[in-house]
């Protein structure tokens, strides 16, 4: 009996050690970080399942092994919990080499504008910055 209790706890710990413990050995100074931001507005529309399953995916492909790993946030509030989200939502793209990035978004570039139509009416704002500083804590 005790053995069907532990086993699970065992299985979670080994998961998320798993999950942690990839973050600080692929995020490094000198990387670079693509932010996609959507801006909240009046008739502004985001579908969050198609930017997550198909939009993001789809961009993450054409960036190829340029690619460290990406991120997306449901802005979910502004600077207090009852405050409306300046944005709807935020990807984040971790690449070593911006030349290439550049590259691969340019050769892609009419098949991820003309995807924007199938999960947003807003026009994204990119930021392209170089990552200076890293730092864990427990």
């Amino acid at each position: 009996m005790k053995l069907k209790c532990i086993l699970p706890l065992l299985s979670l710990a080994f998961l998320v050690s798993c999950k942690t413990g990839q973050l600080p050995s692929t995020l490094i100074k000198g990387m670079y970080k693509v932010t996609i931001l959507y801006p909240n507005g009046e008739g502004k529309t985001f579908d969050m399942a198609y930017y997550e399953q198909k939009h993001m995916p789809m961009v993450a492909n054409f960036i190829g092994d340029n690619l460290k790993f990406y991120e997306i946030d449901k802005v979910i509030s502004g600077r207090t919990p009852n405050d409306p989200p300046a944005h709807l939502a935020v990807g984040y793209f971790y690449v070593t080499d911006i030349a290439k990035y550049g590259q691969a978004i340019g050769a892609n570039r009419d098949a991820i504008v003309n995807d924007f139509k199938n999960y947003t009416n807003i026009q994204p704002i990119i930021q392209i910055s170089e990552i200076q500083q890293v730092v864990y804590k427990n």
